[in-house]
């Protein structure tokens, strides 16, 4: 089973190993498990259920993950995307007054247009017709935006009427967390600590339990909250609102 599994993600023409692999895995995992709460925070201000989109998120992530990994056989992990909930949430239901449930329409049949431009080339055609500066640009963008967000949550940076934002209180117990979770994670990197992210985020998380600024809390499952928005999603009156 675990030679068939080898060949199958060709370890030795990518010169990896199971080693190498789940390191890997479970780097990508602790570095990108921040948006099972980031979206549904953001969701939850378009008038959505936590619980809900708690359990969505994970599944839908879950899900993506697994096929790109097992049929693609691509060590890209898949998530929900920042910046686009955003807009669904403040741009198109709070700034535009739409009904979460016919945005949530209008979600589903930009899914399907995007299918077919998959399917017929015509999106290939635009990927490749985009400048690689953009993609260069769009990455950092959106980058940018996860580490605002990050500093926002620490207290490093809060809200400013006159300039947006400002240095926040650096001697709160949240920042210093913060900072010295950013400094050890550089340190690791400097000196070449494999996992040296997966490491950072560890120590961090023992530090926040043990001085008490972060604690476990059980909230069942959310599974059972899935059918208060389970195919809610409104695609008459998203066509009616795209034809207007």
């Amino acid at each position: 089973m675990k030679q068939t599994l080898e060949r199958y993600f060709e370890f030795e023409k990518l010169g990896t190993n199971w080693r190498t692999e789940i390191l890997a895995g479970l780097t990508t995992f602790v570095t990108m498990a921040y948006i099972i709460f980031v979206n549904p925070s953001i969701l939850k201000d378009a008038g959505m259920p936590v619980a809900a989109t708690t359990a969505a998120t994970c599944l839908s992530a879950a899900l993506g993950s697994f096929l790109m990994g097992a049929v693609a056989r691509y060590p890209i992990a898949l998530a929900p995307g920042m910046g686009l909930n955003a807009y669904f949430t403040y741009a198109v239901v709070k700034g535009m007054g739409v009904p979460w449930e016919v945005a949530l329409g209008a979600v589903f049949l930009s899914g399907l247009a995007f299918l077919i431009l998959t399917l017929t080339g015509v999106r290939q055609m635009i990927v490749e017709a985009i400048p690689a500066d953009l993609y260069a640009a769009v990455a950092a963008g959106i980058g940018f935006f996860i580490a605002l967000i990050g500093l926002r949550n620490a207290g490093l940076i809060v809200a400013s009427p006159a300039t947006l934002v400002e240095l926040g209180k650096l001697s709160s117990p949240s920042a210093l967390l913060a900072i010295l979770g950013l400094f050890v994670t550089a340190g690791l990197m400097v000196w070449n600590v494999r996992g040296a992210m997966l490491w950072g985020v560890a120590i961090t998380t023992v530090v926040a339990l043990v001085t008490g600024q972060t604690a476990w809390h059980s909230t069942g499952s959310p599974l059972a909250a899935l059918g208060e928005t389970a195919l809610k999603l409104d695609i008459g009156r998203a066509l009616s609102l795209g034809a207007v």
